[in-house]
């Protein structure tokens, strides 16, 4: 990528860069960004912050321009893909366990993106790491939904509460939780059905279900090779209940990273995980530095 850069950016290597002259050669960089499946205005902010960090700087040599123009854009995508707070589950859950009470996990996102067998990672993740853990099968909208959650609950070994099709899905995850301080349960995974963010309806739902089960962490799952569509979904879900982290799906299937870069840039809350592939352990934690490689093909 950095050659067909070096070539967006030819008609602004002169001797001296106004704003002007970069804005109107920008636009390659842009539409570049756009192909990467950044979204639109996160491919603005990215524009534009090169526009600040070169803004009537005299340009040397072209090597160096590009060298300079590479090291700015890791320098950006690395600063959006890693806010400031972080999150180690694994601490968040002992500090939580230390008062005597499980800590509880929600997790969101539409239909097909894989949060189903994401949540089945998460539980076979916290197992290796010697946590109980117990499910809630919140999603009795969908016909079979408790069926697969329990399918893939089961083969990594994990309880699943559950009740009648069409109940009230606020009230299984508030039984998962009983359940799990009556037994000294560690971990409560909550399912949630994989609403369309249209549906105001369902994310109401969504709404009561996290009012009732007070979870410490939110975790949006999000298809990496969705693009823009994956951030209007985050935004929707951001803007009814919040979202603490964002696991991404799929990223073994040729994704270039820039659902990563638009969630993390939206919410600016930390990605934990990314999924590589159907197996249980195919579940790895985030690594900037891979998403940034991938988008600068560095």
């Amino acid at each position: 990528m950095l050659d067909k850069l070096k070539n967006a950016f030819n008609a602004f290597i002169k001797k001296t860069l106004s704003e002007k002259k970069l804005e109107n050669s920008i636009e390659d960089l842009k539409i570049l960004l756009i192909s990467n499946d950044v979204a639109m205005e996160t491919a603005d902010l990215i524009c534009s912050r090169i526009v600040d960090s070169f803004k009537g700087e005299q340009i040397g040599r072209l090597n160096s321009v590009k060298d300079r123009l590479s090291k700015t854009l890791e320098e950006i995508i690395s600063s959006v893909l890693t806010p400031e707070k972080g999150i180690n589950i694994l601490e968040e859950i002992r500090k939580k366990n230390e008062q005597k009470l499980p800590y509880i996990i929600v997790f969101l996102g539409v239909n097909g993106t894989g949060k189903t067998t994401t949540m089945a990672k998460i539980a076979h993740f916290l197992k290796k790491n010697n946590f109980n853990v117990i499910a809630a099968a919140s999603d009795t909208f969908r016909a079979g939904a408790i069926e697969q959650l329990s399918y893939h609950m089961d083969k990594v070994g994990i309880k699943v509460i559950k009740h009648q099709y069409k109940s009230d899905p606020a009230s299984v995850a508030y039984d998962a939780i009983d359940h799990a301080k009556a037994k000294n349960i560690q971990v409560v995974l909550v399912d949630t059905a994989g609403r369309q963010v249209t549906d105001k309806n369902l994310m109401r739902e969504i709404e009561k279900i996290c009012r009732i089960a007070e979870p410490d962490l939110k975790i949006f799952v999000g298809d990496s090779l969705a693009g823009n569509d994956a951030l209007f979904q985050v935004k929707e879900f951001n803007k009814y209940v919040g979202i603490d982290a964002t696991i991404l799906t799929k990223l073994d299937a040729d994704a270039k990273g820039g659902a990563a870069l638009s969630v993390s840039y939206e919410t600016h809350k930390p990605i934990l995980f990314v999924g590589m592939g159907q197996g249980y352990d195919d579940l790895k934690e985030f690594n900037p530095y891979i998403i940034v490689q991938n988008i600068l093909s560095i």
